[in-house]
């Protein structure tokens, strides 16, 4: 049984429509990502779950609880919903100490001030910050008040933690770190936590299940890698990954007896798939790490030259183009080849996606149709 569930849900802001007939099933003790660009809806949506704002339109339940009807002109308060908030900024009072800032939601339930003392050193020792507790805000580094802000919601066990953008004040290290954190605490309080976010490493590498939101839209639900392998259209293609996704626009063709993808002078031979006639407009996509360079030899179909390289530490990304269409390939532990040296490419085997180009949509996933001398050398 779903813990939330959104049911053709639309917000309108005058004649601008924020939220688009949304519906979702959050289930319990799940980490929901809503991943998506800036005006996309996604914290409309959170706001919307915790009372904030009213939809124009449509139902929300909490574990089994109407807490919003369009219809009948119910919706329950805020308070009465079970929810904690977290925000981008953390919203410490500065005159309480750590200590202080946590019990305080527990103090409002009127909770006994033994039951207080235990939780709040339980939820402390939870967090990591049980030698922070007699500290106040202005003491504290960024993580750690992030850490104090996240107990203060977890203290009153709210059977949904909402949270918007929370990392996002801090610095890349800080931000890897909290990830780290919010993944453990996640998996030893199962508590369902909903989380916005625009940054779609953040999604993937903490959601359980991700929400993809584009102009009000819900575009795709499903798990962090399902998502990231097969992409329901090509703006989630397009938005999920970095590096994005390589797009090569074309047409489906047939040349000889092989079939393929057409695309400013060149041709990607392609294994058949089903249901796509010659004469099509799709858009042939592969992502970097699924694509090798090779030594270029005869028997190659598709041979590129180097434009760029950018090694990064672990991974070097380089960029070859042909005709106007440029492919960047991720590797590991390869040599660096210098600009406008000749490379034939290969991909993985069934890593190529390809999208109708007006519509979006998924048509299928296939391989390349290889066309390679029997020892191929990977360079």
């Amino acid at each position: 049984m779903p813990q939330i569930s959104l049911q053709n849900v639309t917000k309108r802001f005058g004649l601008v429509v924020a939220v688009d007939n949304f519906s979702l099933e959050i289930p319990d003790g799940s980490f929901t990502c809503f991943l998506g660009p800036s005006g996309c809806g996604k914290t409309t949506t959170l706001r919307m779950i915790a009372g904030l704002e009213e939809p124009t339109s449509g139902k929300i339940y909490m574990d089994d609880r109407l807490v919003f009807c369009a219809e009948t002109a119910f919706s329950m308060k805020p308070k009465d919903r079970d929810v904690g908030l977290i925000f981008q900024s953390y919203a410490l009072w500065p005159h309480m100490t750590v200590y202080e800032n946590i019990a305080f939601g527990l103090e409002m339930e009127k909770m006994p001030s033994s039951q207080i003392d235990k939780r709040v050193k339980e939820i402390a020792e939870i967090m990591a910050i049980g030698n922070l507790l007699d500290r106040y805000p202005a003491e504290l580094s960024g993580g750690q008040q992030q850490r104090v802000a996240l107990a203060r919601s977890l203290a009153p066990q709210p059977s949904v933690l909402l949270m918007d953008e929370p990392l996002s004040n801090l610095d890349a290290k800080l931000r890897v770190d909290m990830r780290t954190e919010l993944k453990r605490i996640h998996s030893e309080t199962k508590q369902t936590i909903i989380y916005v976010t625009h940054d779609q490493i953040e999604a993937l590498s903490l959601g359980t299940q991700v929400v993809i939101m584009h102009e009000g839209k819900l575009q795709q639900v499903d798990e962090p890698m399902a998502m990231y392998k097969s992409p329901a259209n090509l703006f989630v293609a397009e938005f999920v990954g970095s590096p994005r996704i390589n797009m090569v626009p074309g047409e489906i063709a047939v040349r000889g007896d092989r079939f393929g993808v057409a695309a400013r002078g060149l041709f990607f031979p392609l294994r058949r798939v089903e249901g796509l006639e010659p004469g099509r407009k799709v858009t042939l996509a592969v992502r970097p790490e699924d694509v090798f360079m090779l030594k270029a030899e005869p028997g190659i179909d598709l041979v590129f030259k180097i434009y760029s390289t950018l090694p990064t530490g672990a991974d070097i990304y380089t960029t070859v183009h042909r005709e106007g269409t440029f492919i960047t390939v991720r590797q590991q532990d390869r040599a660096i080849l210098p600009p406008d040296t000749e490379v034939g490419l290969d991909f993985a085997d069934d890593s190529v996606l390809l999208f109708d180009s007006e519509s979006g949509d998924a048509l299928g996933r296939t391989s390349l149709d290889k066309g390679l001398p029997s020892e191929r050398v990977v360079i």
